[in-house]
């Protein structure tokens, strides 16, 4: 495991993401959720990308995805009795949730954000995660009024059993975001195999 803050996290992530409800009830006829190309792969980190200065800790309010359609508010996030990241009530479909006992989005770290792929009644807030493009633009609205805005570096995809939580969790030395949801490949038995996971650190703010 690895911790975010001072709270261990660990590699089974948000499992409760995945159960696919959706999928298990009639979804495949209007497709799965779109899965990132190996175009969007990368580090996890581009070193040589210009980023902006850090901002003082601010839980946030809401997180948007323009190029994907999110505007969803933010709940806080806990831990499981596992250890792993805790998830958005599934009932509220555009509901997103930020790991509150970590990085606050915008300061020095890893903030990490997770939201539902889908439930019963259809796609949910980052369904179209997977469908994210390097360069594309996360903003997120912040307590203090402020707003920190993020450039996606990577999308990827990874299977459960092989997460690799300290490229995801791990600490950083600039602004970073993760945005996490689920992904891979689909079981009626399991749900989602894996995790998408979106990439991105800090380049400005308003």
């Amino acid at each position: 495991m690895h911790k975010v803050g001072n709270t261990a996290i660990t590699a089974v992530t948000a499992v409760a993401l995945c159960s696919g409800a959706y999928l298990l009830s009639g979804g495949p006829q209007t497709g799965s959720p779109p899965q990132p190309s190996a175009a969007q792969a990368g580090s996890g980190r581009a070193p040589e990308a210009p980023g902006a200065p850090a901002l003082p800790p601010s839980p946030p309010d809401r997180v948007r995805i323009p190029a994907i359609g999110v505007d969803a508010p933010l709940t806080g996030l806990g831990l499981t009795p596992t250890g792993s990241l805790d998830v958005p009530p599934a009932e509220k479909k555009n509901l997103a949730g930020w790991y509150e006992a970590g990085t606050t989005p915008g300061e020095t770290g890893t903030a990490i954000v997770a939201g539902h792929v889908d439930n019963a009644e259809g796609p949910a807030v980052f369904y179209r995660l997977g469908a994210l493009e390097k360069g594309a633009v996360i903003e997120v609205d912040r307590r203090d009024g402020g707003v920190a805005v993020f450039t996606v570096d990577a999308v990827e995809v990874y299977a459960a059993t092989d997460f690799p939580d300290e490229k995801v969790y791990g600490a950083a030395d600039r602004p970073e975001l993760r945005v996490i949801t689920c992904g891979g490949g689909y079981s009626r038995g399991t749900g989602y195999r894996g995790n998408v996971v979106v990439f991105a650190h800090l380049t400005g703010s308003r």
